[in-house]
């Protein structure tokens, strides 16, 4: 039974990791992925960490992925996966609530991604500018589309992550 568990949970961050590079891909090709104003589909996923904790490393793998196959810096690439870790695991502190669940990775990318876009993609905007578009970015990812994606699969989550909630 341990090594059953230990395989679901592998494999389930592998899958999380594995869908996170893809929309962030998608979102690449429609130059959504990063910038002033980022709307990473992606970053739905970031309510994965309700259902199970194989969410938090996948996300952040994913995150990590991500950032190396669409050509970020070493900067983004490392604090990205940060502020992406970071939102996963307050994610999963905060499962029993169901709204404010979604916060914890808005609240980091609007901290963290600003200061990658100021400093290492010299974005235009100053600090304060980037925390207001990167949030809302998150607000609209998170939020409202982390919220349908959490209310889709409540009434399937065992199916789909077993018994690891």
């Amino acid at each position: 039974m341990k090594q059953h568990r230990s395989i679901l949970y592998l494999v389930q961050a592998a899958m999380i990791a594995a869908v996170y590079v893809v929309l962030t891909a998608a979102a690449a090709g429609f130059d959504l992925a990063s910038g002033a104003v980022q709307v990473r589909f992606s970053e739905a996923l970031t309510i994965l960490p309700f259902f199970t904790p194989a969410a938090v490393p996948g996300l952040a793998v994913g995150c990590f992925a991500a950032n190396l196959v669409t050509g970020s810096s070493i900067f983004d690439i490392i604090f990205g996966t940060l502020a992406t870790l970071i939102g996963a695991v307050g994610t999963r502190i905060l499962r029993k609530h169901r709204f404010l669940c979604t916060l914890p990775p808005v609240v980091s990318n609007a901290l963290i991604i600003p200061f990658v876009l100021t400093y290492a993609y010299h974005i235009p905007g100053g600090v304060p500018f980037q925390m207001l578009t990167v949030g809302a970015g998150e607000i609209i990812c998170c939020v409202i589309f982390g919220s349908l994606l959490l209310a889709a699969l409540l009434p399937i989550r065992s199916q789909i992550f077993g018994e690891t909630g």
